[in-house]
């Protein structure tokens, strides 16, 4: 009868208890004086083929999550597994060799192209460093990733100056095809566009996933393209995850205080809901990341705080299926880890197999 139990997907990404703190130092010895918590104690699961998105105000450290999964800063803490490999703690050689299979669309097309190259020379580069292919073998690699893309290949030996910003995105998603990845951050990279192009871009990134079989983590602070796209979605405040819903069920009834006043922000198109519907203006400003509150994060501006809230952290637990928050408001928080959920899930998984 076990051989009949359906057996669980394993995540393509787990990231457990993942902190991103950068140093302070101060006076005339430049002593260390403090750290700012960028990320501060993040887990969560990508299955494969899934979208996650990343969503939260400026600063929060979604971007800093994003490259830090990739190893593009030094990890302070943590583990982050893709595709069974613990990236965290990887060599330099042996990280070389995982970067293939997990690749970057970076914010800012502009900033991310060399200006001195072509475009053919770009998306080329990852064939250079991480294949063996001969000139016309790898010409053909580059004609089938601008095919891809939606560039015409008669640009291939233009300049990245001579393209708008939404070919220029196109060329940094083609490069980061190039070798064939299974999982792809992408890091606001629609925020630098103009609002015509940014559906035409977020459209391109959800017919390659599903001719591809890409698994993306798809940060952003726009809430409606998130909705579009994403499969769950992870609020973000302060270094640490607020929620971690599907994305429908977070839509439809957000259960953490700063997810609600998030989302009350999102415009309505239905003149009439949008009348009925309650703005939350949250008051004061957003605490240091050198000097986060005691407690939880959100105590300084949550409409809802009480005693415990400013005494003890709370850590992110499942308070319904496929619903993960931290907050004092929902009792489970206080008697669990911000991992004990991920482990009984992991302990279950084994079960099954087995």
């Amino acid at each position: 009868m076990l051989d009949q139990a359906p057996k669980s997907i394993t995540p393509l990404v787990q990231v457990r208890g993942l902190k991103m703190y950068f140093p302070i130092y101060s006076g005339l010895l430049r002593r260390h004086t403090g750290d700012v918590k960028a990320v501060d104690g993040v887990s969560f699961d990508i299955m494969p083929g899934e979208t996650l998105g990343l969503v939260g105000e400026s600063g929060c450290g979604k971007s800093t999550v994003g490259r830090a999964l990739l190893r593009l800063y030094e990890i302070t803490a943590g583990n982050v597994v893709i595709n069974g490999t613990d990236v965290a703690t990887l060599a330099p050689e042996a990280l070389r060799k995982a970067r293939p299979q997990m690749q970057m669309v970076f914010q800012d097309p502009q900033a991310s192209l060399n200006p001195r190259m072509t475009l053919a020379d770009i998306i080329g580069e990852p064939l250079d460093e991480h294949t063996d292919l001969d000139s016309t073998q790898k010409l053909a690699r580059i004609y089938e990733l601008m095919d891809a893309v939606g560039l015409n290949r008669r640009f291939a030996n233009r300049f990245p100056h001579e393209f708008s910003g939404g070919q220029r995105q196109r060329i940094g998603i083609a490069r980061a095809l190039a070798l064939n990845p299974r999982f792809i951050v992408c890091d606001e990279p629609i925020a630098a566009l103009d609002v015509s192009i940014q559906a035409q871009v977020v459209n391109l990134l959800e017919d390659l996933q599903e001719k591809l079989g890409l698994t993306y983590l798809f940060i952003s602070h726009d809430l409606s393209m998130v909705r579009h796209i994403a499969d769950r979605v992870a609020v973000m405040y302060l270094g640490r995850i607020a929620e971690l819903s599907p994305r429908d069920a977070l839509y439809a009834r957000p259960l953490h205080p700063y997810a609600e006043a998030l989302l009350s922000a999102v415009p309505e198109p239905d003149p009439t809901l949008a009348r009925s519907r309650q703005r939350i203006i949250l008051q004061g400003d957003v605490p240091s990341p050198a000097n986060p509150p005691k407690g939880c994060n959100f105590c300084t501006r949550c409409p809802k705080v009480f005693d415990l809230c400013r005494q003890v952290k709370p850590e992110l637990v499942e308070v319904e299926p496929g619903r993960m928050v931290a907050c004092h408001l929902y009792p489970n928080t206080s008697v669990a880890g911000s991992t004990g959920v991920f482990e009984a899930k992991e302990h279950n998984q084994q079960g099954v197999s087995q």
